[in-house]
């Protein structure tokens, strides 16, 4: 941390005060750029290649991101039966092909799923009837139902 921090601050300071010395020393244009910020050649390679690495990564995070937000995307466009759209399609390709929703994306996908079967079968169109009580309806056909099996068992001819 100490060196990053001696990079950026201490070839800013550099740059300052050499503008500030009114040109005594015109000899920097044969330095090379690791002098120029003040770091031997060994230490400027490890920083550039740091640079490099941190730049994959945060690259290879944003298109993992991207991914996940087109794969979201794509799922409510089949679930509500809209076209397809490229685009996502070709940034799921970039991420791997293989994009999985955050969980708690995919959770809240679930409950909604359940919650829309629910209110799409016959039991959950009558509950939501108001005035419906559902529990002495049960009662009700259970107690129908006992009955039938009562006069089923007095009756001679089965």
């Amino acid at each position: 941390m100490a060196f990053m921090v001696k990079t950026m601050v201490g070839g800013q300071l550099k740059n300052l005060t050499g503008s500030l010395g009114g040109g005594e020393d015109k000899g920097d244009g044969d330095k090379s750029a690791a002098e120029a910020q003040g770091m031997s050649r060994e230490e400027y390679e490890e920083y550039q290649k740091q640079l490099v690495e941190e730049k994959m990564e945060r690259d290879a995070q944003f298109t993992q991101r991207k991914a996940e937000r087109a794969t979201l995307r794509s799922h409510f466009r089949d679930k509500y039966r809209l076209p397809k759209n490229e685009t996502d399609e070709s940034q799921i390709q970039m991420a791997g092909g293989d994009v999985e929703l955050p969980r708690e994306l995919a959770k809240m996908i679930a409950e909604d799923t359940e919650e829309e079967e629910e209110r799409a079968s016959v039991l959950g169109q009558l509950a939501s009837l108001p005035g419906l009580d559902i529990g002495s309806l049960k009662d009700k056909a259970q107690a129908t139902l006992g009955d039938l099996k009562q006069s089923a068992e007095k009756c001679h001819i089965m």
